[in-house]
């Protein structure tokens, strides 16, 4: 890792080929180092999720037949994965939601 980037911090969910075809595989690595990186994305690749909870978004991986998501938080030292999906609806399933939560309180909790 180079210096200043931060680390991603996996509390759940992958990326690898399949379910993710390798062309999607691919641009969210490239999406995740930007994050590393510092950058902020926006729309269309990254949306806020102010309902899962405050510096939280999901990126948006479009992929042969399905979108993919990967929820997110951006901490000061580190990039936390909440949760990676297929996405089959126009909204966020609840169970998601919820679940993100969840991790969140649990990982703030190791604090």
């Amino acid at each position: 890792m180079a210096p200043g980037e931060k680390p991603l911090v996996w509390l759940h969910g992958q990326i690898k080929t399949p379910p993710f075809s390798q062309e999607a595989r691919i641009q969210a690595g490239y999406l995740l180092g930007r994050l590393q990186q510092g950058e902020n994305l926006s729309l269309p690749q990254s949306r806020p999720m102010p309902s899962i909870g405050r510096r939280c978004h999901e990126l948006r991986v479009p992929d042969k037949g399905q979108d993919w998501r990967i929820v997110y938080r951006i901490d000061a030292d580190a990039i936390v994965i909440l949760e990676v999906f297929s996405k089959t609806t126009r909204q966020t399933p609840q169970s998601v939601i919820d679940t993100c939560k969840r991790r969140l309180k649990h990982y703030d909790s190791l604090d």
